[in-house]
């Protein structure tokens, strides 16, 4: 019914930038909120930001001021503007999209701050 394509994940240094997008297609509800989670090896998968079809967003306490997302309701595609990146932000991050009916995700996406 539903499929998430998510682009733009990489390796980047510490204080840089990168920019996540996921667009979904198939049947998709007038309402709906989509976003994005992280996950690292041993923890649970965590908020980051996300966003409703009319463009409230909800942010994570440890990316509020660094992260911005952003959604094209047209298209059915978020992005995620990540800057001021650090260590901690290296994480599988999964594209999320929540409607009346099942929740879908995306395969996951490395991004990977290193210097």
């Amino acid at each position: 019914q539903v499929q998430l394509v998510e682009s733009g994940g990489g390796l980047v240094q510490p204080g840089g930038s990168l920019k996540l997008s996921c667009e979904a297609s198939g049947s998709i509800h007038t309402l709906y909120v989509m976003g994005w989670y992280r996950q690292t090896p041993g923890k649970e998968r965590d908020l980051v930001a996300t966003i409703t079809n009319g463009g409230t967003p909800t942010y994570a306490d440890s990316v509020k001021g660094r992260f911005t997302i952003s959604v094209d309701n047209i298209k059915k595609m978020v992005d995620l503007q990540m800057n001021r990146l650090t260590v901690e932000d290296t994480a599988v991050y999964y594209c999320y999209l929540r409607q009346p009916g099942p929740e879908y995700w995306g395969e996951g996406i490395q991004v990977t701050v290193s210097s």
